[in-house]
């Protein structure tokens, strides 16, 4: 339960960042941000392993490079939820940010979230 709240958070703080970053990619305020943090790891359970098994043939195809699609339809879907608070303008910005926010997944990962565990 705390490994899954620390993940929103750190996910919530990724979306601060890109939306910092891309004029078409809007959040109205740090609510909303863990609000579509939430979103979008309740999607990630629910959704996406459905997209991936559908999807798989593409994905195998382009070594991978699809689930960056499945991200940003998830995007696309956690904007649609979410209404005025969390806007993308277009699905091209959903890709941008869902590379962007993976690779800050990945260097948080790597850069704190597994030396962390080794210190224990």
């Amino acid at each position: 339960m705390m490994r899954w709240l620390v993940s929103i958070l750190v996910n919530a703080l990724i979306l601060i960042v890109v939306a910092g970053f891309f004029d078409s990619f809007y959040l109205s305020g740090i609510g909303a941000a863990l609000g579509a943090s939430f979103i979008l790891s309740v999607l990630n359970v629910l959704v996406k392993p459905f997209l991936i098994i559908l999807t798989l043939p593409v994905t195998v195809l382009t070594l991978g490079l699809f689930l960056f699609v499945i991200n940003a339809i998830t995007l696309m879907i956690t904007e649609g939820l979410m209404g005025d608070a969390f806007n993308i303008d277009h699905f091209g910005a959903a890709i941008l940010a869902a590379i962007v926010m993976s690779l800050l997944n990945l260097m948080i990962q790597k850069g704190i979230v597994e030396p962390y565990k080794k210190t224990k």
